[in-house]
């Protein structure tokens, strides 16, 4: 079961091509996530990630490392805070803020940090379920 104040870590990163795969996916072809002369020209002066591919991170943690399997996820607020590359290493840091035991839910704030530098680049907040596990 999990508990308030709870922290679980998972480090990642993205490469050019699976922002591409993104892109493709979801039809958001925007060149600042492809075209590095396009993005050469705009404040981000390279590449950036879209924010959606970095936070779909967050399901994947829910559902298949924590809480872990039966997990759904109900509800997610995002602020995209500073710009994601390719080929950097990032920390998704999430805090259980509540545990409502009685509806076997969890508010869980989510983040994602710069490894190198500890910038958060994206924060948030999550509200799962999971009959098993809260």
């Amino acid at each position: 079961m999990i508990e308030v104040n709870e922290v679980y870590t998972h480090e990642f990163k993205f490469s050019q091509e699976e922002v591409n795969q993104f892109a493709q996916v979801t039809g958001d072809k925007n060149p600042v996530h492809l075209d590095a002369d396009y993005a050469a020209k705009t404040m981000f002066k390279r590449p950036i990630m879209h924010g959606m591919l970095s936070a779909s991170l967050f399901s994947k943690v829910f559902g298949t490392l924590f809480p872990g399997e039966g997990t759904i996820y109900l509800k997610q607020s995002l602020s995209f805070l500073k710009p994601m590359y390719v080929d950097v290493t990032y920390e998704a840091v999430f805090t259980v803020k509540e545990v409502i035991k009685e509806k076997h839910r969890a508010v869980v704030e989510t983040l994602i940090k710069d490894k190198s530098t500890g910038n958060v680049c994206t924060s948030g907040e999550a509200t799962v379920l999971n009959v098993d596990k809260i």
